[in-house]
């Protein structure tokens, strides 16, 4: 997996967020804005259905989920989930181009909602789980300095985890108290401090920034090349189990799935995701392809399978829509990857006791 661009799913925490240099603007929505997630687009017949032209009008968001300027003017909308882009591709080490995923994923997830989203195996709809979903944007990276991206993209994080929540919690099915939401806060060597941030390089920032709990971590679809040996060493001390991309013929899917419920447990998780786990036969359009991988259905069934975990926050990683055909491959696979994982977080929503937290 590796760190360059990612759209994130974030959930959000119960504290306030303000702004000193708030200003007032009028409202400025764009034609067929649909403020709410659960008000569906516009373009139904008399029934309720949802008709082709809608995929087709007003500004493309991830599956035509309402926008939000989340890191300006509505900066104080409250949200449960929000998509957030991040086009930033400095630090790739082969093929540039991945600063245009989040556009290529949204184009990809258009028709999502088109058929009313209801997810058959995980027996959901997403979309209409009465919590408030939106697409606050993009993120202004900047695309000259990645150490100075790295702040910008951490600030933006930031202020989307210290909105309020829009959906209240229920009750802990345990003990009956009532719940808040929550959310947690040497690839190539570095000549530099700039150096040193690179797609190769974030989870091991993390595990020195104590982000990441030992031994309650896993790799997935690993199969390229090792500079030797202790590659594996570093992985084992950073705290990381892995799963190879070949053991999927001697697991299987389910024994994956197993694997991956026994090493996380009931901690909270984040979820990050490279495309490039999906065999480039399937999803050609990345920084770094490697034959050997997953197939879209494989992976999408291992989404799947994490249904019962509480995934505080996800991302997507390395699409760069350039390297994909016309048929759009690689987009609608990422989209079709983040349709499962927002399922999953929609069914399982973040909670903690109040009680305990006061």
């Amino acid at each position: 997996m590796k760190f360059s661009v990612f759209f994130v799913v974030a959930a959000a925490v119960c504290s306030g967020f303000t702004d000193e240099h708030r200003h007032d603007h009028p409202e400025q929505m764009p034609f067929d804005y649909v403020k709410f997630p659960y008000e569906q687009p516009l373009y139904r017949t008399s029934t309720g259905e949802v008709t082709a032209d809608a995929i087709f009008s007003g500004i493309t968001t991830f599956a035509k989920l309402p926008w939000v300027q989340c890191l300006n003017r509505q900066h104080d909308v409250p949200v449960d989930i929000a998509f957030l882009g991040a086009p930033f591709d400095t630090g790739t080490s082969y093929r540039p181009g991945a600063r245009f995923g989040p556009s290529g994923i949204r184009a990809g997830s258009r028709r999502l909602n088109l058929y009313g989203g209801y997810n058959v195996p995980l027996e959901a709809n997403p979309f209409k789980s009465g919590q408030r979903i939106v697409d606050c944007g993009d993120i202004p990276v900047s695309p000259y300095d990645s150490a100075y991206a790295v702040k910008q993209i951490e600030a933006s994080h930031r202020s989307i985890l210290q909105r309020t929540a829009f959906s209240p919690m229920a009750n802990d099915s345990e003990t009956g108290e009532a719940l808040e939401a929550i959310a947690l806060d040497v690839f190539g060597g570095a000549p530099s401090d700039t150096a040193a941030v690179n797609h190769g390089t974030y989870f091991w920032h993390a595990s020195q920034e104590g982000l990441i709990k030992n031994g309650s971590s896993i790799h997935g679809a690993i199969r390229t090349t090792l500079s030797g040996l202790e590659d594996y060493e570093v992985d084992d001390e950073v705290g990381f189990q892995r799963i190879e991309a070949r053991e999927i013929d001697t697991l299987g899917v389910n024994g994956i799935i197993q694997k991956i419920h026994e090493t996380v447990g009931h901690r909270p998780v984040y979820l990050s995701i490279d495309i490039d786990s999906i065999d480039p036969a399937f999803a050609p359009a990345t920084g770094t392809p490697e034959t050997g991988g997953w197939t879209t259905r494989e992976l999408r069934a291992i989404l799947r399978g994490l249904d019962g975990l509480q995934i505080v926050s996800a991302d997507l990683v390395e699409v760069a829509p350039a390297y994909d055909t016309n048929a759009e491959l690689t987009t609608m696979a990422a989209a079709d990857v983040l349709f499962e994982v927002l399922t999953v977080m929609t069914k399982n929503p973040l909670g903690k006791v109040k009680s305990r937290t006061e």
